[in-house]
């Protein structure tokens, strides 16, 4: 079993029958439903974060904020903030701030490099003042782009020290939304309790569309992970399974 002193961490994934999150690369999908939409929309306002890859971005160029006043209310009668953390994870830090993300009213958070830091500063021309802390502090000119900042010594992310920061911020239950690099590395890493599947009812004959694991894995990658049933549930074409994940 995974080691209970971090975040609860779910994976919430839409994929085809054969395991095709997109048409293509760097495609959104346009495959999921009304009802699909609804089951996402919930399970993202159970967490206090959620965590999602600069290609997801790029491909959607928002992320998903709870409208729903009925969940809001809910959030509100657990003391949760209306709105999650909603956090792009970008080792390079290119992202563009004319996207519409950042004009959504929720509030974001960035996990980065130092390189990447520096990339996104240029794109938003100003310079960052970064210490040996993973978390950098958001001067003024940059809190209405991130209001947190999380920083990676390397280009492969220590998400132990990332989630270690998050919990101290009081963060206990996050979302991982894609995309496939995303939820590989956590789970090479085994720290994805338990994942959301909507198995959406088409096959994708496409080899470029991506999975949702990675087929370029670690050599030091488990080659196989069990899964437990939790619940099943139809409706209408779409099956939405829940598992908790094993680690052997």
């Amino acid at each position: 079993m995974t080691n209970r002193s971090k975040p609860h961490i779910t994976a919430i994934i839409a994929t085809s029958l054969n395991g095709k999150i997109s048409t293509d690369v760097n495609t959104r999908a346009k495959f999921t439903s009304v009802n699909d939409f609804h089951h996402l929309e919930t399970q993202v306002s159970l967490c206090d974060a959620v965590i999602f890859g600069a290609n997801t971005l790029r491909a959607y160029g928002t992320s998903l904020s709870i409208k729903d006043p009925k969940l809001i209310k809910e959030r509100q009668a657990r003391h949760q903030q209306p709105q999650p953390l909603h956090i792009v994870c970008s080792p390079s830090g290119n992202l563009k701030p004319d996207w519409a993300f950042f004009s959504q009213p929720i509030p974001r958070g960035l996990i980065t490099t130092k390189e990447g830091l520096n990339t996104w500063h240029e794109n938003i021309n100003t310079f960052p003042n970064c210490n040996n802390d993973i978390q950098y502090s958001s001067k003024e000119g940059e809190k209405s782009y991130f209001q947190n900042i999380f920083i990676s010594e390397s280009s492969i992310i220590n998400w132990h020290f990332i989630l270690d920061n998050l919990q101290n911020m009081n963060i206990n239950k996050i979302a991982i939304l894609g995309g496939e690099k995303l939820i590989t590395s956590f789970l090479k890493d085994k720290l994805i309790d338990d994942l959301w599947i909507t198995i959406c009812p088409l096959l994708i004959l496409n080899s470029k569309a991506p999975n949702f694991c990675s087929t370029f894995l670690d050599e030091n990658m488990h080659s196989i992970i069990s899964l437990q049933l939790l619940e099943v549930i139809n409706i209408k074409e779409e099956i939405f399974i829940h598992y908790t994940v094993d680690y052997l």
